[in-house]
């Protein structure tokens, strides 16, 4: 059985609030699970201690057997130093979309042209 690491949404509409939980790969995100690990409350300061509970002694038990933790798993898993923290390079993060360079480069040649006659 694939099992992973992973968050199950709660709360109402406009608050969530996550249970971290080890499930079948193979189940809804909110559906049924082996384990409840802890809790992450993402509307609270990013620097409180409640934000994020997990059950560490538990989840190395799971990573063991072979357990595998989604994106955001990793990062709670990596500030709590159960995991070497990796590098990430996202060098397409910076740049504007595909519209927004379209407009500047219009722009662009919009002031080369009025500037080239300006200087004649």
């Amino acid at each position: 059985m694939a099992t992973k690491i992973r968050l199950a949404r709660g709360g109402s509409k406009k608050r969530p609030f996550y249970a971290i939980v080890v499930a079948d790969s193979r189940m809804p995100r909110d559906g049924r699970f082996l384990e409840k690990l802890g809790t992450y409350n993402p509307l609270l300061p990013k620097d409180s201690e409640d934000r994020v509970k997990m059950d560490l002694e538990r989840a190395k038990v799971w990573l063991d057997k072979g357990a595998v933790p989604t994106d955001r798993i990793v990062r709670f898993l990596e500030a709590a130093g159960l995991r070497e923290k990796a590098t990430r390079n996202n060098p397409q993060k910076a740049q504007p979309g595909k519209k927004a360079q379209e407009r500047a480069k219009a722009r662009a040649d919009k002031a080369a042209a009025a500037e080239a006659p300006a200087e004649e």
